[in-house]
């Protein structure tokens, strides 16, 4: 790594200003939706008609549609591992509540209500096999995942600022599908959701514009590293009762293409985006070894959008063991 010292320095200066980014990115938990809000209430007169309503659109959805629906709510599911990952960061100290551990429990505590309105709403549906879904929210939590970026608070946020980004993009596309065949109850849901990664996905963002300013070479070398690595999404094991770690995720990943919810183009168009985001074509005072890796991830998207214009979208079904037959 560039140099460790510099870098817990970076991380120190930028917790000095977590009250500018709580305030900023997250919201009060008294103002903030609830996944009661938008699930039938179970006490009400209207309950069981507000159930059959959801089933009727649930039935209708495409088949690849509703399986990345499920796709997603289980990632979403699968945040121990995330908040376990975060804590483990260089310049994170989980012994007080404060600073950068005051914010990963707020940012978890956030996250956490997506799976938990997602996971509700897909049990209320009728159309899951809850036992099979819950056999693989269980084995992605208790497989972990590596995404490449060890405790390294620099490699950490490009991953976060991309994948935050990401979901946002899942999450709506999601919900925009749905409305369109007149399932406004769930893309609402999808819509809040999509709202909460959006914000965070700014948030990372920006923490990382920050240590570009303070430490441009150190982080323009993980920006290049994370490049070189490919960002892998948070549920790259996805299985099913009986695969091993990992056997699902392409099935998973061509559904999602298929309905068009996140593709090969959408990967591209973040990478593109957070080059913009951090003005990485005008940054000053780099390194020779920065430079080259400027370089190296200013031509990277022509080439990726070389590869992906010659891939067909994948077009072999498979039939996952959480849909009902």
């Amino acid at each position: 790594m560039h140099d460790k010292q510099l870098q817990l320095e970076v991380m120190k200066t930028l917790e000095g200003n977590m009250p500018e980014f709580i305030s900023s990115y997250l919201t009060p938990i008294e103002k903030i939706w609830q996944p009661s809000d938008f699930l039938p209430d179970s006490s009400s007169d209207n309950f069981r008609y507000e159930i059959e309503e959801l089933q009727t659109f649930a039935r209708e959805m495409p088949y690849d549609l509703f399986v990345t629906l499920i796709g997603d709510c289980i990632t979403e599911e699968a945040l121990p591992t995330y908040e376990s990952w975060l804590m483990d960061l260089d310049g994170v100290n989980q012994q007080e509540n404060v600073g950068w551990t005051q914010w990963i429990r707020a940012w978890t505590a956030e996250e956490n209500r997506h799976g938990d309105l997602l996971g509700k709403y897909l049990y209320l549906c009728g159309r899951v096999n809850m036992r099979e879904m819950e056999i693989t929210t269980h084995h992605l939590i208790n497989d972990g995942f590596d995404i490449g970026t060890s405790s390294d608070p620099y490699k950490n946020f490009v991953y976060t600022s991309f994948q935050e980004t990401a979901t946002n993009i899942s999450h709506r596309r999601v919900g925009t599908l749905a409305k369109q065949s007149g399932n406004k109850k769930l893309a609402q849901m999808c819509g809040v959701i999509a709202a909460d990664e959006a914000r965070h996905a700014k948030a990372y963002k920006d923490f990382a514009s920050r240590i570009f300013d303070m430490d441009a070479s150190g982080m323009m070398l993980a920006f290049e590293d994370m490049m070189r690595r490919k960002i892998v999404m948070p549920a790259h094991l996805l299985r099913e009762s009986g695969q091993k770690a990992g056997e699902l995720w392409e099935h998973f990943s061509d559904a999602a293409q298929r309905a068009m919810v996140y593709t090969a183009q959408d990967y591209i168009d973040i990478f593109k985006d957070l080059i913009d985001e951090w003005k990485i074509d005008s940054l000053k005072n780099l390194n020779d070894k920065a430079e080259r890796a400027r370089d190296y991830v200013m031509k990277l998207p022509d080439r990726l959008q070389k590869i992906s214009d010659r891939i067909a979208t994948p077009h072999l079904p498979y039939s996952f063991k959480w849909v009902k037959s």
